[in-house]
């Protein structure tokens, strides 16, 4: 935990200072990697003026001259933007608003998370694949040639999935190719068609997807943790293209899922809940958001809506009154390892099995947030209200105190239990006052305050030199 907050400072001062490392340039010509001519096509085609081109950290050595192509091939005004405010996956149409940009270009690895505003097009950018070497692990791992196997990739690696399944089909007839789909599909699935974090395949197995085996292209992440959660009676291989390797995952998903189960026991306990904003781009965050609030007022519980952008173990450490945090976010960034945080963080979906009594572990996990909301594959209604002398009692499996488990009536036709109206002057005017907003002003710390007027101005003065193990002005002082 102290190493999550601080550290003793010895690998800065033992640290050799030289210029920053610049990221590996992307093999291939700049126009093959990045897709100028597609990206360019799609600007003209629609008309655009005014882009926006989104670039990981690791791609932004090549962003100017990226920039520079797309304004010598369409004429249009474009602006580069980096440093995402949150993930890097996800598209950052806050930041492109802010430059009026009438569409954005996505490069790099993408969560395939819908957006609400603007059109978007992903360039993931092609990284090499050894397609022989992929085949020859494959077959090596399934070496029964009716094995029912399902092909995933990292988008990274969408581009060679055409030729790996030129080589492997007439081998292996029951193996099944996932496709890499943008946004939500028109036409509603079909029987056993699965549709989950940008891909789309049919199952037509006789015991449905259970029954199938599946196999990775990508290096290991949360991308593969996602698949693996949500997937979990499937077993799992992979094959790293950084290392030419395929091997069996040994991920225990079962202790995987206690782990989450674990955390779902501590936001039944909680009184006071934050709910971290982790998306601003993603369709229907603002619906899970109300959502989410109606959930913990039925369940008894405060909840206070906080944007912190990425999320740390410093920055939530400041809300000490908060018992768990619940994260909305794309289903990419959902699983945060919370173990360095001060208080657990869970997803939408894990709060659901803590508060929705109607709502039961089946053993499937859901991370993508949209399937809670109503309408969705995964919703649940909130069964009716009833008396507190009716509920059922429950014990925490962690205290081992009683805790309230029942719902309350729904908040439609209350007032909000978090404000009051209050005197605020002579005149009797009313005023609208926060006990949370109450509760912050008492404290002694509430962060930097400019104090404008009341700091006396004073001339720079020269300062220190040197290093703080040893300043140049030390020794004579001592002296």
């Amino acid at each position: 935990m102290a190493t999550a907050f601080s550290s003793d400072g010895e690998a800065a001062l033992r640290r050799e200072v030289g210029p920053a490392a610049a990221p590996p340039p992307p093999r291939g010509d700049l126009d093959g990697f990045y897709e100028v001519g597609r990206a360019a096509a799609f600007v003209r085609g629609g008309g655009f003026r005014k882009v926006a081109l989104q670039f990981p950290d690791e791609l932004l050595a090549d962003a100017a001259e990226v920039a520079a192509r797309m304004e010598a091939e369409t004429g249009a005004e474009v602006y580069v933007l980096g440093d995402t405010t949150y993930g890097s996956c996800c598209v950052d149409e806050v930041a492109a608003e802010h430059v009026c940009a009438e569409a954005v270009l996505h490069y790099g690895p993408a969560c395939l998370s819908p957006c609400r505003k603007l059109p978007v097009l992903h360039v993931f950018g092609k990284r090499p694949l050894d397609i022989g070497r992929c085949a020859e692990a494959f077959q090596e791992l399934y070496p029964d040639r009716q094995s029912r196997v399902v092909m995933l990739s990292d988008v990274v690696y969408a581009h060679a999935m055409g030729e790996l399944e030129q080589q492997l089909c007439p081998e292996y007839p029951n193996i099944i190719f996932s496709r890499v789909v943008y946004g939500d599909p028109p036409d509603p699935a079909l029987p056993g068609e699965e549709r989950q974090f940008g891909r789309q395949f049919l199952v037509e197995a006789p015991g449905g997807l259970q029954d199938c085996a599946m196999f990775y292209v990508g290096t290991e992440g949360l991308t593969l943790t996602n698949f693996m959660l949500t997937w979990n009676r499937c077993s799992f291989s992979s094959f790293d293209p950084t290392t030419n390797r395929g091997r069996r995952e040994t991920l225990n998903v079962n202790r995987a899922l206690m782990r989450r189960l674990y955390l779902v026991e501590r936001a039944r306990d909680a009184q006071v809940v934050g709910i971290l904003v982790g998306t601003l781009g993603v369709a229907g965050y603002l619906d899970v958001l109300q959502h989410l609030r109606e959930l913990l007022h039925r369940a008894g519980k405060r909840s206070y809506t906080l944007a912190v952008g990425k999320p740390n173990p410093a920055k939530l450490a400041n809300f000490l009154e908060v018992d768990v945090f619940v994260l909305v976010a794309c289903a990419q960034n959902s699983l945060l390892d919370s173990s360095d945080f001060y208080r657990p963080v869970v997803t939408p979906y894990e709060l659901e099995l803590a508060c929705n009594p109607a709502r039961e572990w089946t053993g499937n996990y859901l991370t993508d947030f949209r399937n809670l909301l109503p309408g969705a594959c995964a919703h649940i209604e909130l069964p009716p209200a009833i008396p507190a002398a009716e509920a059922v009692p429950d014990v925490s499996l962690i205290t081992g105190e009683m805790r309230v488990t029942h719902l309350r009536d729904s908040p439609a036709s209350q007032l909000p239990p978090s404000t009051a109206l209050a005197c605020r002057d002579q005149t009797s005017a009313l005023a609208e006052i926060s006990p949370a907003a109450s509760f912050l002003e008492s404290r002694s710390w509430r962060g930097l305050e400019q104090q404008l007027g009341q700091t006396p101005v004073s001339k720079a003065v020269q300062g220190r030199r040197g290093i703080a193990i040893a300043y140049e002005d030390e020794g004579r002082e001592q002296s």
